[in-house]
C-alpha cells in the first residue's frame, strides 16, 4: 500500500518517540560503517554472563524434564500470572521485608512496559466527569520509555529537579525538588524508576515515602519502577529499601536478571489496583507467556536468582562503573564544567556538560567522527515542558561495553569535548 488512512490514536503509537528515534541512526550508522570500528556505549540490552545464563539453561532443563511443562507451553492460564511464580514472589518478599503478602497482592505483565502502560492509562487522562488526570513524573530526567505509555499526552507531566554539584570532584547528584512538586486531587498516578535509567540516581528512602505520602490523602498510586532494584536483578550500588504501601506499586522486571527475551513484569501493591490493572491485562493480551514465568518461578524459589544478582550482576557492572569514572577522571580536562552523575545503581553512566557550545545531538554527530556512539540526553526528559538547557547538555553512556572500550571510549570523549569548548573559547 502507498498509503495508510491512521487514525489520531494509529499516528500517535505507531510514532518513534524518545531514544527509539535515536536508535534508527545507530543502526544505520554501525551498518554504514564499513571497517570502521565502532566503541557502541549506547546499548540498553543486559550483558549475556556466563553464571546467568547458566542458571536460565539449568531452569530451563528442570521445566523440559519436568510433567508442568504440556501444561505450561500448551494451555492458556489466568490473566494474573503463572500460579507457581506469583506464589514464589509472594513467599520470597514475605521471608526477606518481613510482609503479608497475599496472591491477591501480585500481577504478572509481559514486561514492564506494559504494566506503566496499564497503570497510565487506567488512572491518568480524561476521567468520568471529563477532568484531565495527570500522571506525574516527579523528578526528571527519567526512563524515556514514560513518554509512550499514555494514550493522552497531555496527561504527562514532569518536575524539574534540584541539582546537587561537587565542582571539585566534577559530580552531580538529581534531588526531587519538593517545593514545585504537585500531588493532588488532579493526579491520576505517579511513576519513577529507581534506581533510575538513564542516571543511576537512586531516591533516599525518605524521599520515596514523602512522594508516597504526598500521593495517599488523594488516593494516588504511587508506581515505583524497580527494574534494576533488590533483590533481582540488585543493580544498587548504593543501600535501598523497596518501599510497600497501601498506595504504593512495587514494579519488577527481570530483564536486567538476563530474561529481556522473556518479557516478564511483577506488580506488587494493594489487591484493589493490581485487580484494575489485570482487567486492562485481559482486554489486551489475556496473559503474560508462562515459559518464562515457569522458568523464573524456579529461579526465585531456589534463591538462585537472588544469589546470582548480588554475587555476579551487580558486581559486573559496578565494577564497570569505576573504570568509567577512573577513566573520566583521568582524561577530562580539569578546567571544562563536566559533571557525572553519581553512580548508585543501574547499567548507565550520566554525563552533564555545563554551558555545552553546541546540543547534545550535536556532540553526539562529533563523538560518531572519532567511532564512538552514546545516546543524546535530550530523549531522557519526557513530559518536561519548560526551557531548560540542561536537557541539551546531557549524554548516557552504557555500561554493556568491555572494560577496555570504556576506557578507550571516555578517553576520546575527552578529546572530542576538549576540542569543543576550545573552538568556543578561542573565539571569545
Amino acid at each position: 500500500m502507498t498509503s495508510l488512512h491512521l487514525a489520531q490514536l494509529g499516528a500517535q503509537m505507531s510514532r518513534r518517540t524518545g531514544v527509539r528515534a535515536i536508535m534508527k541512526d545507530i543502526i544505520e550508522t554501525l551498518r554504514m560503517g564499513g571497517d570502521r570500528q565502532f566503541i557502541n556505549l549506547s546499548a540498553g540490552n543486559p550483558v549475556v554472563l556466563p553464571e546467568v545464563e547458566q542458571l536460565w539453561r539449568d531452569c530451563t532443563q528442570d521445566l523440559l524434564n519436568s510433567p508442568d511443562y504440556g501444561a505450561v507451553v500448551g494451555r492458556y492460564g489466568s490473566s494474573q500470572g503463572y500460579a507457581p511464580l506469583i506464589e514464589a514472589v509472594c513467599q520470597d518478599f514475605n521471608q526477606r521485608y518481613g510482609l503479608e503478602l497475599s496472591d491477591r497482592h501480585i500481577l504478572i505483565t509481559p514486561g514492564s512496559q506494559s504494566l506503566y502502560f496499564y497503570a497510565a492509562n487506567a488512572f491518568g487522562g480524561t476521567d468520568a466527569e471529563g477532568n484531565l488526570r495527570k500522571i506525574v513524573l516527579p523528578l526528571s530526567p527519567d526512563y524515556t520509555g514514560y513518554g509512550g505509555v499514555s494514550l493522552n499526552q497531555d496527561a504527562l507531566v514532569a518536575y524539574q529537579p534540584k541539582l546537587e554539584i561537587d565542582a571539585a570532584a566534577h559530580r552531580f547528584k538529581y534531588r526531587p525538588d519538593f517545593s514545585q512538586l504537585q500531588i493532588d486531587e488532579q493526579t491520576g498516578c505517579v511513576i519513577f524508576s529507581r534506581p533510575c535509567n538513564p542516571t543511576g540516581n537512586v531516591l533516599t528512602d525518605a524521599e520515596v515515602q514523602q512522594i508516597a505520602q504526598m500521593a495517599a490523602p488523594h488516593n494516588v498510586p504511587v508506581f515505583i519502577d524497580s527494574a534494576y532494584a533488590p533483590p533481582y536483578p540488585a543493580l544498587n550500588f548504593t543501600e535501598m529499601t523497596p518501599l510497600m504501601g497501601a498506595n504504593v506499586v512495587h514494579c519488577l522486571s527481570l530483564s536486567k536478571a538476563g530474561l529481556p527475551g522473556e518479557r516478564i513484569g511483577i506488580a506488587i501493591g494493594d489487591p484493589e489496583i493490581i485487580e484494575v490493572l489485570e482487567g486492562f491485562q485481559t482486554n489486551l493480551c489475556i496473559h503474560s507467556a508462562r515459559y518464562g514465568q515457569a522458568i523464573a518461578a524456579q529461579a526465585i524459589t531456589s534463591g538462585r536468582l537472588a544469589e546470582i544478582a548480588e554475587t555476579v550482576i551487580r558486581p559486573h557492572y559496578q565494577a564497570k562503573f569505576t573504570v568509567l569514572e577512573t577513566a573520566l577522571d583521568e582524561a577530562m580536562p580539569a578546567d571544562i564544567p563536566w559533571y557525572l552523575h553519581r553512580g548508585e545503581g543501574a547499567i548507565f553512566a550520566w554525563l552533564w556538560f555545563d554551558e555545552l557550545p553546541m546540543t547534545d545531538w550535536e556532540l553526539y554527530q562529533e563523538l560518531k567522527t572519532v567511532d564512538v556512539i552514546a545516546v543524546p540526553g535530550s530523549t531522557f526528559f519526557p513530559g518536561l515542558r519548560i526551557d531548560w538547557p540542561h536537557k541539551q547538555q546531557c549524554l548516557r553512556i552504557s555500561l554493556t561495553a568491555t572494560p577496555a572500550e570504556i576506557a578507550e571510549g571516555m578517553a576520546r570523549l575527552a578529546q572530542v569535548v576538549q576540542r569543543v569548548y576550545s573552538q568556543v573559547l578561542a573565539t571569545m
